[in-house]
């Protein structure tokens, strides 16, 4: 017990005289300490202060939402007839996330677009094209909030040019995105055209043959019956044209195994199984088969089918026609900018105070280490000054055998 307490204080006394002979050495070298250190602050004040004023101008954007389209939408549920699942396909075909939209930022078209338009490729004096996005990649950021909105913010030593460069991309990023959705939309419409063609010709055909008939063999009157049956058929069959009108949208962005296909092809299937039950010579439900009339009367009946389904035809894809039209439009201004970049009063950067603060503060402790590092080396015994002089004299040996190495000529 007594060593013991005999040590303890020597430890405690070793330890004091330690950390007193480390103040002592920081003391004794404050002159170095202090040039280190004022040096280097010095030197930071001035290469700070030639370091060129940097401006960021910043745009945000709002793409269009998910549930987009509302009014379309609504407009398809009045119409009715077949049309609820197509009201469907309008209030999803305009929404765009925020990921989509900065996915087309970053796309090398939009990049491409902006340096070919503000002529940056000989601005920045880069030597290919590659060089150039690789440049505004650093000076340009883009980020998408939580809440959906998209912010483009851009850097130049220039403020006027800042905001040139950010609202540059929101141009860029309107005209991609409104030609990807003029493109979907006018294929749409485009296809809905060609059918409303064929459709108003069939219909022509169908009136000139029903008064044809009718001039021939007098004017017959379908009874109730058959007259459901027509009523029947003429509404399934439109039913299943709309349907195909829908299929052939969705197919310009989604394979078949998609469920959206997939879903309208085995509807597509159930009403083609319907309506060759309805017009066949069976019973079908509560409708008599048209194949159950008399002669005359049966030709009369198909058709006055034929008249009233090309009839429901044509007023259904009308109907789709002018949504797609609707479609078109919308799409046109889906984007909406909410505010624009404008040149900035103020200098983002660099920031000068703090480029000093910190370099004073660094120079400051690697100053007090390398007194501590020279203390260290004044003190060693002849033993480890052997050791020291043995690893110096290794080094330039082999840094002598690198160097006539490099000068020895190859065989």
């Amino acid at each position: 017990m007594s060593e013991t307490t005999d040590i303890r204080p020597e430890l405690g006394a070793e330890e004091e005289i330690n950390l007193l002979e480390l103040l002592r050495v920081i003391v004794r070298n404050l002159p170095l300490i202090a040039k280190i250190t004022g040096t280097v602050a010095l030197l930071s004040i001035v290469v700070s202060l030639t370091m060129k004023n940097i401006y960021t101008a910043k745009a945000t954007l709002l793409p269009p939402q998910k549930d987009s389209g509302g009014g379309a939408a609504a407009l398809l549920a009045s119409m009715g007839g077949g049309l609820g699942g197509l009201a469907g396909l309008a209030g999803g075909s305009g929404g765009g996330s925020a990921d989509l939209y900065l996915g087309i930022l970053k796309s090398r078209t939009v990049t491409d677009a902006v340096i070919k338009r503000l002529n940056l490729q000989t601005e920045y004096k880069s030597k290919n094209a590659d060089d150039t996005r690789k440049m505004l990649e650093g000076l340009v950021k883009f980020q998408a909030a939580k809440d959906g909105i998209i912010t483009i913010t851009a850097d130049d030593t220039d403020p006027v040019k800042a905001a040139l460069l950010a609202n540059t991309f929101v141009d860029e990023l309107q005209n991609k995105s409104l030609s990807l959705n003029l493109s979907k939309a006018s294929t749409e419409r485009s296809f809905l055209e060609k059918r409303l063609v064929v459709v108003k010709q069939d219909l022509k055909t169908a009136e000139d043959e029903m008064k044809s008939f009718q001039e021939k063999n007098k004017t017959i009157k379908a009874d109730s019956q058959a007259a459901a049956a027509i009523e029947g058929i003429a509404r399934v069959r439109a039913e299943m044209v709309s349907k195909e009108v829908q299929l052939a949208a969705l197919r310009n962005s989604m394979t078949d195994a998609s469920p959206e296909v997939s879903s309208l092809l085995a509807a597509i299937a159930g009403l083609r199984r319907q309506l060759n039950s309805m017009s066949g010579t069976g019973v079908s439900g509560v409708i008599p088969s048209v194949g159950n009339a008399p002669t005359i009367e049966m030709e009369y009946i198909r058709r006055l089918r034929e008249l009233k389904t090309q009839e429901a035809l044509f007023e259904q894809l009308t109907k789709q026609y002018e949504l797609a039209k609707i479609n078109e439009a919308r799409d046109s201004s889906s984007l909406q900018v909410l505010d624009n970049a404008v040149a900035p009063l103020h200098k983002s950067k660099p920031k000068r105070a703090l480029i000093v603060i910190l370099a004073t503060v660094t120079a400051f402790f690697c100053s007090i280490f390398l007194v501590f590092i020279r203390e260290y080396l004044a003190k060693l015994t002849p033993e480890d000054s052997a050791i020291m002089a043995e690893m110096k004299g290794t080094l330039k040996g082999m840094l002598h055998l690198r160097r006539s190495g490099r000068g020895t000529p190859g065989p």
